[in-house]
């Protein structure tokens, strides 16, 4: 347990969108912290998301629906403006894929249909070998890509990394909040929860053809799991060191 830990027990909030998107090995950067997972389009379990004053960090994951769903899902127009308020208070955030999007279109970018889907392990170039998350995987690492929209970069923001495809693929705003539309989480066996998922296995099918299982599961070889867990301890370490207490605010956050 960190030094953080021991005195500050609020909650990491995980939102999740999908039962199959999960943060699975990002958790693994948290072992003694308590973490607190809303799942906000869940009909039966959806709760409204706490005061960002009352988390530690939030990491809001990937899903098939988009940050413009704002009309049609409610829910994502909830989070986004949660995202907001947490950027102006400088709550570590960690958004992956959707997630990613979610944070991009709270600080003022536009989200829009990639030319293609990007689907499979490709190249992530790391612009920014500075960077408290990612830096140290500088020039070049590998990631799993499953992503049909892409984002402009935020007014403010620092793009970090980039793929043949995608300009934008990760950003940094300020020094508590990065947006990633890789997923750095996955593994075999979370590959194999992806390919149990019919949305899904149609998706890939749909991209990469018959042999999309053989594509992706060939893919996981380039990928470095204990490298990538590494990233995660850094956004574990940027939360304990916003280590403040709650405050009171007025007037409503959401």
């Amino acid at each position: 347990m960190t030094t953080a830990d021991a005195h500050d027990r609020r909650p990491i909030l995980v939102v999740q969108h999908v039962p199959w998107e999960g943060p699975h090995l990002i958790l693994d950067s948290f072992p003694d912290a308590v973490v607190e997972v809303r799942h906000t389009l869940d009909q039966h379990r959806g709760t409204p998301l706490p005061d960002p004053t009352t988390v530690r960090g939030a990491i809001f994951m990937g899903g098939p629906m988009s940050a413009n769903d704002t009309d049609t899902l409610p829910p994502i127009a909830d989070e986004i403006a949660w995202l907001r308020s947490a950027i102006t208070l400088e709550v570590p955030v960690l958004g992956v894929c959707l997630g990613a999007q979610l944070l991009a279109k709270a600080a003022g970018a536009a989200i829009a249909p990639a030319a293609q889907p990007e689907v499979g392990v490709s190249e992530v170039t790391i612009t920014d070998p500075l960077d408290p998350l990612i830096g140290h995987l500088a020039p070049i690492t590998y990631a799993m890509h499953w992503h049909g929209e892409q984002f402009t970069l935020p007014a403010g923001a620092v793009a970090v990394a980039h793929s043949a495809q995608t300009d934008v693929q990760m950003f940094r705003l300020g020094s508590s909040a990065w947006g990633m539309l890789f997923h750095l989480e996955v593994d075999s066996d979370l590959l194999e929860v992806w390919l149990a998922e019919p949305s899904m296995t149609a998706e890939a099918r749909r991209v990469l053809g018959d042999d999309y299982g053989e594509n992706l599961r060939g893919g996981l070889a380039a990928l470095r799991p204990q490298r990538s867990r590494t990233v995660f301890d850094q956004f574990a370490r940027q939360c304990d060191q916003r280590h403040t207490a709650p405050v009171t605010v007025t007037g409503g956050l959401i």
